[in-house]
């Protein structure tokens, strides 16, 4: 076995050792995202989905359902680094069995948050304490589709 010294690169997650800690980061792998989408060049949102998302104003089913799945899956690998992501990538893979046109208008919004950010990575600390808190949400009739 040899040692090949500190990893820099593994699995499209980029790892950078810094003196507090090291920095995962996955901003290659959006770029690859945004290319697969045609949205290289889009405007970017401050926020990835609007407060009250309707998804079942439009029932026009997508004619190519794959290209949506693959988007939502493409976003669940860059939730490993991304956990401000994870809500609405969760949210948008509810749907993942019949997509509509509005659930890929949500998930191009959901891009356009991520090209907005796509500096933020996760940051693993050295030296702090872990505080544990959990919390729960147990409003289940939150969902305007499903009450």
């Amino acid at each position: 076995m040899k040692d090949l010294d500190q990893i820099h690169h593994f699995l499209s997650i980029e790892i950078s050792q810094i003196s507090d800690g090291p920095h995962l980061s996955q901003s290659h792998y959006v770029v690859t995202i945004l290319e697969r989408a045609n949205m290289v060049d889009c405007k970017p949102m401050s926020t990835p989905l609007e407060a009250k998302t309707r998804t079942s104003s439009n029932n026009v089913l997508l004619e190519d359902p794959s290209y949506f799945r693959g988007l939502v899956g493409a976003l669940q690998y860059l939730t490993l680094t991304r956990l401000d992501l994870s809500y609405n990538v969760n949210y948008a893979s509810q749907f993942m069995h019949a997509p509509i046109v509005v659930h890929l208008k949500m998930v191009r919004r959901i891009l356009r948050y991520v090209k907005g950010t796509i500096d933020i990575d996760l940051h693993f600390t050295s030296n702090t304490t872990l505080d544990l808190c959990a919390l729960s949400d147990a409003y289940w009739a939150g969902s305007p589709t499903t009450r």
